[in-house]
């Protein structure tokens, strides 16, 4: 198996997934990508997930390509922002169209599901499996292809792949507060801001609370979202009690000792969900769409910080959490089992597999498409466009120090120079 990924979450999920959908979990050969970008992850980030691969290497979309042309895989999964799969689905179709002995091509969702439904969904059509991490989400992507006439028996049920760790037991010695912070979300110095303060007095009303903030990235990294106002540069402002503290790592192992998860709308909800730790989904900046709260409608789980000063405990409701692909129930063991059956019949399909068939061509999106193809070093038809990167020219040992740099100064112009310039605008 391959997986393709430009961030540190997406490689956690293309990963996992892969390892999930192989028959014997034990025995599956993992070759990672890279692709080079704004957000490939560092090496701690990299150690971070926690998974392993029997070869990870950074390349450009071409590199990918002409690797592609050449390695023998049954699967390969795409874990890219929904651009960089379209871009892959056309440059692969052109690499692969004399081949009917291809890979499976899978791709999906790292998360919740929460914006950009159609134009996401759209941008991902033509891999040969699109994978639903719950019940709800199947029904969404069906009703999107069938609604513009596309194929939609692609899509195909399964589960978050990083769902899993001991189920909650009681209060924890001491109990246990986790704030899990979004990087983008929300995304003004105000409510940032506020979301500090809140959860600072939390710390400060309950002293024999040990009272966490999760944060996902360390300054100067980047995740699947720029986070221009980290909350490491905010807590510098504030004067924390010293039962309130930052902290990293694996999110599995935080929730280990969680007695409440506390979020806007990250994905975390669903994994400390999963565990029967109890979930507290913010209202306190409103239930909005720009928040991706108005996810959890029907959950049980919204709740505000004056709520939960006071000892509220939210109630997840149980309808609710079996759509969304939680499963409390023990069942999650079995949530691969239609993504295994689909492959194993795709690669035992007769004659080979057909040619990757993208919903956008240059036929039904001539004004889009290109753009997309574009950013990639694509031309119209998928081809490497004049001047893109040979796979054959590895880079040396001063231009890798030299690529190093340009990504640690682009960094810090998102995070430092960009926010000072807004903010001279505004004067």
């Amino acid at each position: 198996m391959a997986v393709l990924a430009d961030s540190d979450t997406r490689w956690k999920w293309g990963a996992l997934t892969a390892t999930r959908m192989s028959p014997d979990d034990s025995d599956v050969h993992l070759d990672g990508y890279l692709l080079r970008g704004r957000a490939t992850p560092t090496a701690r980030q990299l150690r971070e997930v926690g998974v392993d691969a029997d070869s990870l290497s950074e390349v450009t979309a071409v590199e990918f390509l002409r690797a592609m042309a050449e390695e023998p895989y049954d699967v390969l999964v795409l874990a890219l922002v929904g651009g960089g799969v379209q871009a892959m689905l056309h440059g692969l179709g052109r690499v692969w169209e004399d081949r009917t002995d291809r890979p499976v091509v899978v791709t999906g969702y790292v998360g919740v599901v929460y914006e950009k439904l159609a134009d996401g969904l759209l941008l991902r059509h033509g891999a040969d499996l699109v994978l639903a991490n719950s019940r709800q989400d199947a029904d969404r992507f069906r009703s999107v292809y069938e609604g513009v006439g596309a194929d939609a028996s692609a899509v195909t049920e399964v589960a978050l792949p990083f769902l899993g760790g001991a189920g909650y037991t009681g209060e924890h010695d001491p109990y246990t507060v986790v704030f899990a912070a979004q990087p983008s979300v929300p995304d003004s110095r105000k409510d940032r801001t506020y979301l500090l303060d809140r959860l600072i007095r939390h710390a400060r009303r309950h002293p024999e609370r040990e009272v966490l903030l999760k944060l996902r990235s360390k300054p100067g990294e980047h995740t699947t979202h720029i986070e221009e106002l980290p909350y490491q540069k905010l807590v510098q402002k504030a004067d924390p009690p010293p039962n309130f503290r930052l902290v990293y790592g694996h999110m599995g192992e935080v929730l280990d000792r969680t007695d409440l998860l506390v979020t806007i709308s990250s994905t975390a909800a669903l994994e400390s969900l999963h565990r029967r730790i109890p979930t507290a989904v913010l209202t306190d900046l409103g239930v909005r769409e720009a928040l991706g709260n108005h996810h959890f409608v029907g959950s049980g789980c919204l709740a505000s910080w004056d709520q939960l000063d006071d000892g509220h405990r939210p109630v997840p409701d149980p309808e609710w959490v079996a759509r969304q692909g939680v499963a409390a129930d023990g069942t999650y063991a079995t949530a691969f089992d239609a993504a295994r059956e689909r492959i194993a019949k795709l690669l035992g399909r007769p004659g080979g597999l057909p040619p990757l068939t993208p919903y956008y061509t240059p036929v039904t999106a001539p004004g889009y498409l290109p753009g997309i193809l574009a950013r990639h070093h694509l031309g119209p038809d998928g081809t490497p466009l004049p001047g893109a990167p040979a796979a054959d020219r590895q880079p040396g040992p001063v231009r890798q120090i030299v690529r190093r740099a340009a990504r640690g100064a682009y960094r810090h112009g998102v995070q430092r120079v960009a926010p000072v310039i807004r903010r001279m605008g505004e004067l």
